[in-house]
């Protein structure tokens, strides 16, 4: 049981960090500067440094 969980745990955070990368590029994107207001923008650029990185398992 152990073993499952870890390797979900592993896959989870590869995806986290996945989506993470992903996000940080949208936010860069002139698009989503000009669709998006300024209070989302800091508050989305919030909420991403705020988050810690989760602990990748063997």
């Amino acid at each position: 049981m152990d073993l499952v969980k870890s390797h979900l745990m592993y896959a989870v955070g590869e995806e986290v960090e996945m989506l993470k990368e992903q996000m940080g590029e949208l936010v860069g994107n002139s698009l989503l500067k000009t669709l998006a207001s300024l209070e989302q923008l800091e508050k989305f650029q919030a909420h991403l440094s705020l988050e810690e990185p989760v602990p990748k398992s063997p």
